[in-house]
């Protein structure tokens, strides 16, 4: 099979991870993207759900909490309480 080359524009952290990754797998990158390609073409997709990341409801409280500068740890009735929490 005839072998082309093209050019793509990826974050510089990304790529350096990637081929972190893709080098204790014993692969560089463009046989990694070369995998994942022929893997989309077999699936007729992209190979893994793609979704917004969404925080459950207790999360999403959490946050909101948080930008309204609420207290998000406690009130604590012990110290107890307090270091169980903390070593959660």
């Amino acid at each position: 099979m005839a072998k082309v080359s093209t050019n793509i524009t990826i974050d510089a952290e990304v790529k350096k991870q990637a081929q972190e990754l893709f080098a204790d797998l014993g692969l560089d990158l463009s046989t990694a993207i070369n995998i994942y390609l022929k893997k989309a073409i077999s699936e007729q997709g992209i190979p893994f759900e793609v979704s917004r990341e969404t925080p459950n409801t207790l999360t999403a409280k959490a946050i909101a909490d948080s930008e309204k500068g609420n207290d998000v740890y406690g009130p604590f009735d012990s110290v107890e309480a307090l270091m169980e929490a903390l070593n959660a």
